[in-house]
């Protein structure tokens, strides 16, 4: 199993023309994506609320979640984003990489587009 890396570029919703570039682990385990703090309050980026996350060792710990648009190949979407501490990780998790129209192949370890699908009514 190898490790995808992708290069994205982070911007304040409210504000979408100044943005910045970080450079994340695609975690297909990940619901949210995690963004170093600085990076985010440097966009304005501003916590609307705090969650309680559970580590792989089974400990709870406690982050801040905010909104941010996230950029990659020409897509955008809108996603939360976790307002990372020191020694966590810089992560692109499924909600981020949905919101773009984008997947993790796991085979290729490469984005890939994602089916997007509508159930239409009968009417």
């Amino acid at each position: 199993m190898g490790l995808t890396f992708v290069k994205v570029r982070i911007a304040n919703p409210a504000r979408p023309g100044r943005t910045a570039r970080v450079t994340c682990l695609v975690d297909s385990g990940a619901v949210y994506s995690i963004v170093p703090t600085p990076t985010l309050r440097r966009l304005g980026i501003e916590p609307h609320s705090a969650r309680t996350f559970l580590l792989a060792d089974g400990t709870e710990i406690t982050r801040r979640v905010g909104a941010a648009l996230f950029l990659i190949d020409g897509q955008r979407g809108a996603s939360p984003v976790i307002f990372g501490e020191r020694g966590d990780s810089v992560l692109l998790g499924t909600v981020s990489l949905e919101s773009v129209g984008l997947m993790l192949d796991p085979v290729r370890r490469v984005l890939r587009p994602l089916p997007m699908v509508l159930g239409r009514s009968g009417r």
